[in-house]
């Protein structure tokens, strides 16, 4: 592994966490981001001359901090020269005294070795009750996760402007509510807890969708899980949190086997089984049997479901009527046209195409829904309505073209030349 290899794994993976630590040490987003930002600008200047250090993550959080303490030093000493300028007729003091709380700041250990996991107190100070969940979210990816303005817009749909706005607001008021960076006390965690669970998830699920060259998207997958494991050793009781982890493992595992070289789409029918990961099949069953003997859960159902297309053999050997069942014990506990559109896909596989046509036919608010159109597609392909499988993979075209998704813009673009 070249300089520069090693250098971009050491930002793949410690980027989430110094930007962690340095919010925590700082007491600001923005200070924060610069910070880091600057770390790893001296890292790449200075280490191809003195090497990389042994513990990068500490000497990365030390410089980071140092640039901060600096600046708000240059600060000080501008703005204490500018006071002394408008008060004394333009004599400019020459002091470099430093702000208690600076010297404060200057004095604090960085505390590495800490037993808090920094992240995960960033995940729970952006899931705060106060805040909106797409709020959250949006600043769970920003921070956590390391996506840019642009790509957060390009995943919601919506004007990079939006959302650069909606972050302002969200710094701002963690900022002015004081909000604890903290892991809430325990019996306050519920209110929190859905919340972080969904966060996790997108954050899985952001990576999840990436190509392979896409190499920081795709590194969410991994921080995700590892954030699953972490509320997993915090709170070993709750079902859900051992469902997500077993949802995320039994998902995460057909990651090799989910695109070609060049990127492009392989649906699960068609994937390689043979390079899915076997142990990561293994752990996230055992997780998902003992997730469900808790209690039933949404999470829990969801890698039930997981568990037995991975489990399968063969496509054609996948438990539909079992996985027809399950959807219908999730959507008992969480109605969602999403869910629903998954169990006619499933309904179609066991039943008929012409069943799951019917149920796909009176689902709602799925109109700006990419696999929605897609499922309609293959359905009307199934039922020998091949001019409505092209019109319904047009449609699906427009939205991926319309999301920036260039796997599968190719993907139906491939689809829809299929049926010309």
């Amino acid at each position: 592994m070249n300089f520069q290899q090693h250098y971009e794994q050491i930002w793949q993976d410690e980027r989430a966490r110094v930007l962690a630590t340095l919010i925590r040490l700082l007491g600001s987003f923005d200070a924060a981001e610069e910070a880091t930002q600057e770390a790893f600008t001296v890292a790449l200047a200075s280490w191809p001359k003195t090497g990389i250090p042994e513990n990068p993550r500490t000497w990365l959080v030390s410089t980071g901090k140092h640039k901060a303490v600096d600046k708000l030093r240059r600060r000080s000493v501008q703005e204490r020269r500018e006071e002394e300028a408008s008060r004394f007729g333009g004599w400019i003091a020459t002091s470099e005294a430093v702000a208690p709380a600076q010297e404060a700041l200057m004095l604090e250990g960085e505390e590495m070795n800490a037993v808090e996991d920094d992240r995960l107190r960033l995940i729970f100070t952006c899931c705060h009750p106060s805040l909106a969940e797409e709020t959250q979210v949006v600043l769970t990816l920003r921070t956590l996760g390391g996506l840019t303005t642009e790509a957060i817009a390009r995943a919601f749909l919506k004007p990079v402007a939006t959302v650069a706005q909606r972050l302002v607001r969200a710094k701002s008021k963690i900022r002015d509510a004081k909000i604890s960076y903290s892991i809430p006390r325990r019996e306050d965690l519920p209110e929190r807890l859905e919340a972080v669970l969904l966060v996790v998830y997108l954050v899985f699920n952001e990576g999840y969708g990436a190509e392979p060259r896409e190499v920081d998207r795709r590194a969410l997958c991994s921080e995700a899980i590892r954030l699953g494991r972490v509320l997993l050793e915090m709170l070993p009781h709750v079902p859900d949190v051992r469902g997500l982890l077993a949802l995320m493992l039994l998902q995460h595992a057909r990651a090799a086997a989910r695109f070609t070289p060049v990127g492009d789409l392989v649906l699960l029918e068609d994937q390689d089984r043979s390079a899915w990961d076997a142990q990561a099949i293994a752990e996230g069953a055992q997780l998902t049997t003992e997730s469900l003997r808790a209690g039933v859960s949404a999470y829990g159902l969801q890698a039930a479901i997981a568990a037995l297309h991975d489990q399968a053999e063969t496509a054609s050997e996948t438990d539909w009527p079992q996985i027809v069942g399950l959807y219908d014990a999730l959507l008992r506990i969480q109605p969602s046209p999403i869910i629903e559109l998954n169990r006619a896909v499933a309904l179609a596989i066991h039943r008929g195409a012409a069943s799951g046509l019917q149920a796909i036919e009176t689902l709602q608010g799925l109109d700006e829904y990419c696999p929605y159109w897609a499922a309609k597609a293959q359905m009307f392909l199934w039922t020998d309505d091949p001019a409505a499988a092209a019109e319904a993979y047009q449609r699906a075209l427009t939205l991926a073209k319309a999301s920036g998704d260039k796997a599968q813009e190719r993907f139906f673009a491939s689809r829809l030349a299929g049926i010309s």
